[in-house]
């Protein structure tokens, strides 16, 4: 039987959720150059693939968390996910904006959220860890505990492996990018050659494919 993240993997590149292109790389709005492309929002348009990880998701909170009492998605890519979680868990939901409002009355969080709150934070997508972070900030400011976070994929970063760490955040994800490659080969969709190129990516992802 396989496991839970290589059948996500799979999931992802089948609806190509996940693109890889090592000859050609993406380039990220940060400017670094990736042979990786991720977009999670893709996910909304196959109802069966939708719900499979939104429950899986469900699941990983209820098992781990069951004292939670608010879900809070992280904007934008996060909101669709995070109300499909806490629908499916029969908790409220509230979502964090990259920063308050320049307008009305400036929140940064939107929804009901009761100071002493125990919260769980999906989020879609984690790469440097930085946006994630700063949600779990906005609400820590807003006294609230925050018990985790649960996220689809993340990039396996060092860096952001160590933001977790010393902010003392949980992170659960449901399949990685280690998993991702794997299937990748393993189905033929890249080459065995282009494995170490990938690898190369992940360990160095700021100076990857940039001439010295």
């Amino acid at each position: 039987m396989e496991s839970k993240e290589i059948s996500v993997a799979k999931a992802l590149l089948d609806i190509k959720a996940v693109l890889l292109s090592p000859d050609k790389p993406f380039t990220w709005a940060s400017g670094w150059l990736s042979p990786i492309y991720c977009d999670n929002r893709r996910i909304l348009s196959y109802p069966e693939i939708r719900e499979n990880i939104c429950r899986l998701m469900a699941d990983i909170i209820k098992t781990k968390y069951p004292d939670v009492e608010v879900i809070a998605g992280v904007a934008t890519g996060a909101i669709a996910h995070g109300m499909l979680i806490a629908h499916f868990l029969g908790k409220p939901f509230v979502y964090v904006r990259p920063k308050p409002k320049d307008h009305g009355t400036g929140s940064q969080i939107e929804g009901i959220l009761e100071k002493g709150a125990k919260v769980v934070v999906v989020e879609d997508l984690i790469s440097t860890g930085k946006s994630s972070l700063s949600a779990v900030d906005a609400l820590v400011k807003a006294s609230v505990e925050v018990m985790g976070m649960v996220a689809i994929f993340s990039y396996n970063f060092n860096q952001a492996r160590r933001a977790f760490e010393v902010a003392n955040v949980e992170l659960t994800t449901l399949t990685n990018y280690d998993a991702l490659t794997e299937v990748a080969c393993d189905t033929g969709y890249i080459k065995d050659s282009d494995l170490e190129l990938l690898k190369e990516w992940r360990f160095s992802p700021s100076t990857w494919g940039k001439k010295e």
